[in-house]
């Protein structure tokens, strides 16, 4: 087992930043070592219950950063990696070692806890596309990585998804779903439960010897329960949180425009106006009178997995998908800042935040709205950028930290404007 799983403790300096006081957050990162992930061969951080700023040049490492905390929680990360592609390679492309690993010590509502993950170091050396992800929790194997929705909750932004809006509703599903898993942490449990049965029954459905004798009617109905049960148990969790979400979002601060959010999927409207169990029975018919049709298009043509998550922009009662880049952006924040005091008043704890070039398209007055919202959260955000000074109207409350080929460095605190 890599070591780097369960590290010793030791002196470690952390960057410069003023004392957390009574109203530090009780979620938050304070140490995290890598091990030959992305452009980092080893590095070390201990941070503040506080925000952290990383800034530097475009390609030094930043981002990696941020990805790396995001396998704090179940999934594939904030840029949906495959395993293999995350590997540190040499000049030649070759992997260097038995794997990437991440260790991370984690303050929480409970207290500290240890978390280390990283590709598995005990696969065979030639399985070089092996994708299995180890995850320990406090020096134990856990039993898969929905444990780690139990223990943190983190919540991003990226560039990628400022077209959240324009593109197609697997983003917004993803996005949202990354939501539900703070208040719900066996949603990723129910959402794996269904892709897999779906999987499982596409396959027979396309295979043209199980066609040929009219379907295996008791696997097939076996599988399509499954997605049933599993099917509504993600849509009602889903249409909760959204409806939630909808009156937190009533709260956005004065910059950020309020979002008008609601959920388009049959299983989601048979859901309000039906029981739980009527829905089920609904959706297990669909897909039994649809085998034919699922079978010639090669995907399953009903189920919540074709939801979508629909906002619009209240003042100006417009698709969000019209707006202006600004305003995607700033609905988008909206968002993220909604489901973040939601989950302090579930949790305990505002969610750990990882804002990745959080200050492009947002201009002063939102800047600095976001900045005091976060403070007032008493969440710790992970924030990048190209300049420190676009930070600077945090003041003294966060730490500042250059990232430069791979290394990680404390900053001096920027000078306030004016």
């Amino acid at each position: 087992m890599n070591a780097l799983f369960h590290p010793a403790s030791g002196p470690m300096a952390a960057p410069d930043a003023a004392a957390p006081d009574a109203a530090a957050p009780t979620l938050a990162l304070r140490r995290l070592v890598l091990s030959d992930f992305r452009c980092y061969r080893r590095a070390e951080l201990a941070a503040p219950a506080q925000p952290v700023v990383l800034f530097g040049a475009n390609g030094a490492g930043k981002t990696n950063l941020l990805e790396a905390i995001s396998f704090l929680a179940p999934g594939r990360g904030l840029r949906r990696a495959r395993i293999a592609e995350i590997e540190r390679r040499s000049a030649g492309g070759e992997a260097p070692g038995p794997g990437w690993a991440i260790f991370a010590m984690i303050d929480t509502p409970a207290g500290e806890r240890s978390i280390g993950t990283g590709r598995d170091p005990d696969r065979a050396p030639e399985d070089e596309a092996s994708d299995r992800r180890v995850v320990r929790i406090d020096g134990a194997a856990a039993r898969g990585q929905a444990a780690l929705a139990e223990l943190v909750h983190l919540l991003w932004l990226t560039p990628e998804m400022d077209r959240i809006f324009a593109d197609g509703a697997p983003e917004r599903r993803r996005f949202l779903d990354r939501i539900v898993l703070g208040f719900v942490p066996d949603h990723a449990r129910n959402l794996a439960g269904y892709e897999q049965a779906m999987r499982e029954r596409n396959r027979l459905l396309k295979d043209g010897r199980v066609a040929a004798r009219g379907f295996d009617e008791t696997w097939l109905g076996a599988l399509e329960q499954a997605m049933a049960e599993n099917g509504v148990a993600v849509a009602a969790a889903r249409r909760q949180v959204v409806g939630r979400l909808a009156i937190a979002a009533e709260a956005a601060l004065g910059p950020f425009p309020v979002p008008d959010l609601a959920l388009a999927g049959e299983t989601e409207a048979e859901l309000a106006a039906a029981p739980a169990l009527a829905a089920e029975d609904a959706l297990r018919r669909r897909l039994a009178e649809g085998r034919r049709a699922d079978a010639e298009a090669g995907r399953a043509l009903a189920g919540p997995h074709r939801s979508d998550l629909v906002v619009h922009h209240r003042a100006k009662a417009m698709p969000a998908a019209l707006c202006s880049t600004g305003e995607q952006k700033a609905l988008l924040v909206a968002l993220v800042l909604a489901a973040a005091r939601l989950l302090k008043l579930q949790r305990g704890a505002a969610p750990i935040l990882l804002l990745d070039e959080i200050a492009a398209h947002l201009d002063a007055e939102r800047r600095a709205a976001l900045f005091d919202e976060i403070e007032a959260l008493g969440a710790q955000a992970w924030m990048t950028g190209t300049d420190a000074q676009l930070f600077a109207a945090l003041g003294g409350r966060a730490a500042f930290i250059t990232v430069a080929d791979g290394a990680l460095r404390p900053a001096p605190q920027p000078l306030s404007p004016g």
